[in-house]
């Protein structure tokens, strides 16, 4: 039986409220993280990020789902997924320490444009001309806010155009996993394997935690997995065309944040390429919404 008319807006609005509670926890978290990248190697944030985690995700995935939370057919596929995440975090973290968070920001929202891309060789689907379009416009974005070959150019804002990629990857990945595995187990792994393979790397760079900085490690954490969370969740309230386009208000908190806390301001330029950036999102994720072409 089809959902009742009446309800379907509250469904909607629930999950537009869901992915923006979401991503303003995971830029918070984003910003915690610049701070912490002052004092402590971004591996050593990794792992006592996921280790602090993992047992809050254990329990809810037991809790919401019982022991077969805990199993899974695809073991290797998560390994290998937790060790693109771990990657990709890497250099998005090691970005903050040289970078505005906005523009940061920015440019891992490119990650859409990469997914579509890959998803020819990859994947094997058909992309149309409409969605290559939209990928050249968001390259062209991208390039940008890079500037490469200018004055200003940063080789530190390559970093999160490879985290993009590898976050793409990453992404694509989930589409070999069957149904039949749940939100929570993903999640379960996706934070086991990255603090197993930042163990030992930690251990080798690790720095004293100093008393001050203990609850900033405990809200990376509790902000991180509620975000991812909460995102998740939202893709379940509300089709993604509807709930996607939110995504991008990460950009508004980003800024936001980056002017209070470093008082940084966005270039001129940047705001161009991320407007260019943000319009080839929306663009790719309608086009998948209206067709595979």
């Amino acid at each position: 039986m089809r959902v009742e008319p009446q309800t379907e807006p509250n469904q909607i609005s629930r999950g537009i409220l869901t992915i923006c509670a979401g991503v303003a926890f995971l830029v918070a978290n984003d910003a915690i993280v610049k701070v912490l990248t002052d004092r402590y190697d971004p591996v050593q944030i990794l792992f006592l990020r996921n280790l602090i985690a993992m047992p809050m995700v254990a329990a809810a995935a037991l809790i919401l789902r019982g022991p077969h939370a805990l199993r899974t057919r695809h073991l290797g596929l998560h390994a290998a997924r937790g060790l693109l995440m771990l990657l990709g975090a890497y250099l998005y973290f090691i970005s903050l320490s040289f970078m505005p968070l906005a523009e940061a920001t920015t440019l891992i929202f490119s990650a859409p444009i990469f997914i579509t891309a890959l998803s020819v060789p990859l994947l094997g689907e058909a992309v149309g001309w409409r969605r290559w379009g939209a990928v050249l416009l968001g390259f062209v974005g991208v390039l940008i806010v890079v500037q490469p070959g200018a004055a200003g150019f940063q080789a530190a804002s390559l970093l999160p155009v490879g985290a993009a990629v590898l976050y793409a990857l990453f992404m694509m990945s989930a589409r070999w996993i069957g149904p039949g595995e749940g939100l929570w187990t993903m999640m379960l792994f996706v934070v086991l394997f990255p603090m197993i393979y930042a163990a030992p790397f930690a251990l080798w760079v690790w720095s004293p935690i100093q008393a001050g900085d203990l609850w900033l490690f405990v809200a990376i954490a509790i902000l991180g997995s509620l975000g991812i969370t909460l995102i998740g969740q939202a893709f379940r309230l509300a089709p993604a065309a509807v709930v996607a386009p939110f995504d991008y208000t990460a950009l508004i908190w980003a800024t936001l944040l980056g002017w209070l806390i470093w008082g940084d301001l966005l270039a001129f330029w940047t705001i161009v390429g991320a407007l260019i950036i943000v319009m080839s999102g929306i663009i790719i994720v309608l086009r998948e919404a209206a067709s595979p072409r």
